[in-house]
């Protein structure tokens, strides 16, 4: 096992990394004191990993919820459903909620255990390689709005991360593609030889390779842990881990969260913002060939069909990152090199749009 912290003064936690850890009762009981606690799954991990976190839980009372699974789940009435559970069975302040899934479920919990009597205890239990390299860090929960992506939540850190990579042999090859948008996109903002060894390792990746993955899981968040660190709320260096998100949000706005998985439309918003960088005079030819080439190879798109670039812009103007009525966008200065500014050319930004879209 690994252990990696993030480093917040009273509300420090560590990222534990390694195999078999959700059978490990004497590890959870030491992270995760409380008495009373609420599982959060979903439909597709519950029947693989739910009995076995329950039989590690005893003889603690442990009461379930089971979700639907999938982005176009990850609203304010699911989120109801966690906290009828938690006034069901009188679950007081010192519970826990423990979220066992992906990136929404996750997400979802994490905004109920921030609500619920002003805030209670919350673990992160992530079992997809995008939950374990990047969501389940840093403290941001919330739901999705028609109106845009994670327009409702709250930052609220967990206890603990406990990240079982055993639990990624079960994950599906889209799903695993998909996390790696959020692996490549740790290179492109801060690390130019992760990226180039993610260029050099990506079908031992893709094949599922163990000693592979718990390399990216740890140095992903390694690089995410640093940030939160010094910029939790997102007053400056943290908007830097939204390299893609502007134009991977919209698309999934504009597909109706049903599409594409998150992972999927970031590795679109990769290219985007790469492809935006180069038309600013910030990226060679050769680099943004690199970032395109790395994510068609990881298996996700770098064109997005059935999207208006005209509807993804207006949906682009209530990104969080918004700032009196200006989209910021996050760019490249190099492989390695991002940076966020309001100071762009909007019609380049209309071409990259139409070259993607539509």
């Amino acid at each position: 096992m690994e252990t990696l912290r993030v480093e917040l003064g009273d509300r420090s936690y560590p990222i534990l990394i390694g195999q078999g850890l959700l059978g490990e009762r004497a590890l959870l009981e030491q992270h995760l004191r409380a008495r009373d606690l609420l599982v959060v799954t979903n439909t597709v991990v519950a029947p693989l990993y739910l009995h076995t976190l329950e039989a590690t839980l005893q003889p603690r009372r442990a009461i379930v919820t089971v979700l639907p699974d999938g982005e176009s789940h990850k609203t304010l009435d699911s989120v109801a459903r966690i906290l009828d559970v938690l006034v069901a069975n009188r679950f007081g302040r010192d519970c826990a909620v423990v979220a066992l899934g992906g990136g929404v479920v996750g997400d979802m919990a994490g905004f109920a255990a921030a609500s619920y009597q002003r805030g209670v205890a919350f673990a992160q239990i992530p079992t997809t390689l995008l939950a374990q390299v990047d969501s389940s860090v840093g403290g941001k929960t919330g739901v999705n709005h028609p109106g845009g992506k994670n327009l409702i939540g709250a930052f609220h850190q967990p206890l603990v991360v406990v990240a079982d990579t055993r639990t990624l042999a079960t994950l599906p090859p889209r799903q695993l593609q998909a996390g790696l948008a959020e692996v490549i996109k740790y290179g492109l903002i801060c690390d130019a030889g992760f990226f180039a060894w993610l260029e050099a390792n990506l079908e031992p990746l893709l094949a599922g390779d163990a000693t592979a993955l718990a390399y990216v899981i740890r140095r992903s968040c390694e690089i995410k842990a640093e940030i939160v660190g010094r910029d939790e709320r997102e007053r400056g260096e943290r908007a830097l881990l939204n390299l893609g998100h502007t134009f991977g949000h919209a698309v999934e706005s504009a597909t109706g969260y049903t599409e594409w998985l998150h992972g999927e439309a970031i590795g679109a918003g990769l290219v985007m913002a790469a492809s935006m960088s180069r038309a600013c005079g910030l990226l060679t030819a050769e680099e943004l060939e690199r970032v395109t080439c790395l994510v068609a190879r990881a298996g996700l798109p770098t064109h997005v069909p059935n999207v208006k670039p005209d509807v993804a812009l207006e949906l682009m103007r209530i990104d969080k990152k918004v700032q009196s009525g200006k989209i910021r966008l996050v760019l490249l200065r190099g492989i390695g090199s991002a940076f966020v500014t309001s100071d762009y050319d909007e019609p380049a930004l209309r071409r990259t749009l139409a070259m993607h879209l539509g």
